[in-house]
């Protein structure tokens, strides 16, 4: 099943993102290449394609497991929440319908 995976990005933190960057695509990465992700991206905390030094409010993640368990483990496990990027993760199942 598809689960959406919310990460809510704390108070200036976006050079501990940074620096854990790396790590955490690598698990999306690997995500992608087992078929399993639908797509990954972060939030700009304003409206901007590069918000710059104002960062991120947070990233969104619909991967496949195959259960909640699973997901928010998986999630819990992200170098963003070690890191203290991560203020809040929520797991969600999702069902896609378009495209």
């Amino acid at each position: 099943m598809w689960y959406v995976i919310e990460g809510y990005d704390g108070a200036d933190v976006l050079a501990a993102r940074m620096a854990v960057r790396g790590a955490h695509l690598a698990r999306l990465t690997a995500l992608r290449d087992e078929g399993r992700l639908l797509l990954a991206g972060p939030c700009p905390a304003i409206d901007s394609e590069d918000p710059g030094p104002a960062g991120f409010s947070g990233s969104v993640v619909i991967a496949q497991f195959d259960a909640l368990e699973q997901a928010q483990a998986w999630a819990d496990a992200d170098p963003y929440v070690d890191a203290g990027v991560y203020t809040r993760v929520q797991v969600r199942p999702f069902r896609k319908v378009l495209p």
